[in-house]
């Protein structure tokens, strides 16, 4: 494939006088790589990836304009001059590559995550209604401070236009403060903010307005919106269809990009960052009615991770962009390739969500499982060719041993990758077995990519012993030979019918009628293990150690988990611990009270007990006196995200 077989996706646009080569956005969403609340070179170097990459258009994230905005600790703000500096820089290293940039700006309303002080800060809103993932009660905002935050609009958009961006976003997406004021439910006003549609969409329009004022009209405007905000109580599709031809009819903007869901709830929040059990696109609907309703250009976002997919989108008249953002954390370079004819070359994301808004829940700077570089591009950067050339073994064909072996030999050195079972992937390829993880596959794919692209040999099928390893000859040995089942010694272990989740998942096991899950880690095994076995037909009970199922695991990934073993009638016992078992019960402990839990009735106990270091290819290798490197699961069982990781790291250190 080539620019021709994509012609919409790089066919230019413009939005309002902004000109843009192509229609692939990388929408606002944030990094944690921001510098005590300022862009610095870590950020900078993240968005130039990206401008390099080949993105048309990079939507900056969120940034506060309002002091009453903090939501966070450390967040972004640009309600004073002093963050003039930090985008002018940005502005021109991404400018300088032909892409076009604009900020969004952005007040949370009652949607408050933290404080900068560890204490609970006052949050505002359209009226005192709180909502239900923070557990937040707002501050009703007076009509004074109406005016004041949007004349703050209004500045801080002045301040991006002498940085000298193309643009600003008006953030009203997901339940943030303007859709406060747009949605009847959560606006209880009887002034001119609220009541009537006109009068909710009155803080939107007003905003609009005031920037423009301050900027002209060259500036491009935007405002960014949920399509459907999928959550009681949200707004819903019908009427922000209605408050998009109200708004579209001011004249001031130049552009609506539409995703979908609400940060106000659980089950809202999940659309933030769609974890792959979304179809591909699956926003684009809505993108599209309000395409038609306003005639205003438009940008959809919203698990579009391949070219295919936007070109269908754009070609279609859902879209007239695409925002591809988790596609550019994964592969940078995304854009380039698909015009160059090289889309079997992108590393595709398969929506994950563990390092990239994973990290942001934690606190971390954004990455990527498949991509360590994301994130890291001062720490990691290209890869240096190396001084001479080696000859590398990598022993072990999962994530780790695959990124190993691209990355030793995109130094330039020969390198040959062993791996015992007929198909690469390890771990990977009984992830794609559980249920809405199929896509994790994806993995496998994208590596063995890699590696054909950087000409490594591929030895599946083989067994490494001391003669295989002698014959081969190596200079430097990369291990990544993994893990196995964790089987704890319990009571009664010889005696209760037991089998371990891989069992499970390769059909090595007569299950009965009646299944316990003991899951010890607290992830997406033991949750995606009980629902399998409830899908088909079992009585399930999960026994987790912890508080609740997928402890360890992205929220929205979690989340989403947690109220699809609801609908499935699966058990869930939280805080134990496996004890013992017998014949036909499984005996717990309450990791708190230690008291006893007993569960009679169970025909099969399921162990998801984690993982133990597989090392003896290890010993085997210091026998030989070899140079060596670990990388993963054999160091210490942990996720694909580590094993990646240390593999590019293990790879580019021979």
């Amino acid at each position: 494939m080539s620019q021709a077989s994509f012609p919409n996706l790089f066919s230019p646009i413009t939005l309002g006088s902004l000109a843009l080569r192509n229609r692939i956005v990388s929408t606002g969403h944030e990094t944690h790589l921001n510098e005590k609340g300022r862009i610095g070179d870590r950020m900078i170097a993240y968005h130039e990836a990206r401008a390099r990459g080949g993105a048309g258009l990079i939507v900056v994230e969120v940034a506060l304009v309002h002091p009453s905005a903090v939501f966070v600790a450390d967040p972004i703000r640009v309600d004073t001059d002093d963050c003039i500096p930090g985008y002018r820089r940005l502005a021109e290293v991404v400018k300088g590559h032909g892409c076009g940039l604009i900020a969004q700006l952005f007040h949370p309303g009652r949607e408050m995550l933290a404080s900068e002080d560890g204490t609970a800060p006052v949050s505002y809103s359209a009226s005192a209604v709180p909502n239900e993932r923070f557990h937040v009660m707002p501050r009703p905002m007076t009509p004074e401070m109406i005016a004041e935050v949007i004349a703050s609009y209004g500045a801080a958009a002045l301040r991006m236009q002498e940085a000298g961006l193309d643009g600003v976003e008006i953030v009203a997406s997901h339940g943030y403060l303007p859709a406060q004021f747009l949605n009847g439910q959560v606006n209880r006003r009887a002034d001119a903010y609220g009541g009537s549609l006109e009068n909710r969409t009155r803080f939107i329009r007003e905003i609009a307005a005031a920037i423009r004022a301050e900027t002209g009209e060259g500036f491009a405007v935007g405002l960014r919106l949920s399509g459907d905000e999928r959550s009681h109580e949200g707004l819903e599709a019908d009427e922000i269809l209605d408050a998009c031809e109200l708004i579209a009819a001011e004249g001031t903007l130049d552009y609506l990009s539409v995703v979908a869901g609400s940060s106000a709830t659980l089950a809202g929040s999940v659309h933030i960052a769609p974890p792959m059990y979304e179809d591909a696109g699956y926003t684009a609907p809505l993108g599209q009615a309000i395409r038609e309703r306003t005639g205003l250009a438009t940008i959809v976002t919203g698990r579009i991770n391949q070219p295919q997919e936007a070109e269908k989108i754009i070609a279609s008249g859902q879209a007239d962009m695409c925002g591809m953002t988790r596609a550019m954390i994964c592969d940078p370079e995304a854009g380039n390739k698909a015009q160059e004819g090289r889309a079997e070359d992108i590393r595709a994301c398969i929506g994950c969500n563990q390092a990239c808004i994973g990290h942001f829940h934690d606190g971390y700077p954004i990455s990527c499982i498949q991509n360590p570089v994301s994130g890291r591009e001062l720490q990691l950067g290209a890869p240096s060719l190396a001084a001479a050339k080696r000859r590398v073994m990598v022993i072990g064909g999962g994530p780790g041993g695959m990124k190993a072996a691209a990355a030793a030999a995109e130094r330039g050195h020969e390198v040959a990758l062993f791996e015992q079972e007929a198909q690469l992937g390890g771990q990977a390829r009984l992830a794609q077995l559980l249920p809405h993880r199929s896509e994790f596959g994806g993995i496998i794919t994208n590596l063995t990519r890699e590696m054909e692209l950087a000409g490594v040999d591929i030895r599946t099928g083989t067994a490494v012993d001391e003669g295989v390893i002698r014959d081969y000859g190596p200079d430097a040995v990369i291990i990544a030979s993994g893990a196995a089942p964790r089987w704890p010694e319990f009571e009664g272990r010889g005696e209760a019918h037991t089998v371990d989740a891989w069992q499970v998942l390769q059909g090595q096991a007569d299950i009965g009628k009646s299944v316990l899950v003991a899951d010890w880690r607290a992830d997406w095994v033991g949750m995606g293990v009980a629902e399998l076995l409830a899908q088909n037909g079992h009585h399930v009970r999960l026994a987790v150690n912890g508080y609740m199922p997928g402890q360890t695991i992205q929220m929205y990934v979690r989340d989403a988990g947690i109220g699809r073993l609801h609908s499935l009638g699966v058990e869930v016992l939280p805080y134990m611990r496996l004890f013992g078992a017998d014949a036909d019960s499984v005996y717990l402990q309450h990791i708190m009270s230690n008291e006893a839990v007993i569960c009679e009735g169970v025909d099969m106990l399921v162990l998801c007990q984690g993982h133990v270091p597989r090392n003896s290819v290890e010993e085997m290798v210091r026998g030989l006196g070899l140079e060596h490197h670990l990388a993963g699961d054999c160091v210490a069982p942990r996720t694909a995200e580590e094993a990646v990781l240390e593999g590019l790291r293990a790879g580019r250190s021979v």
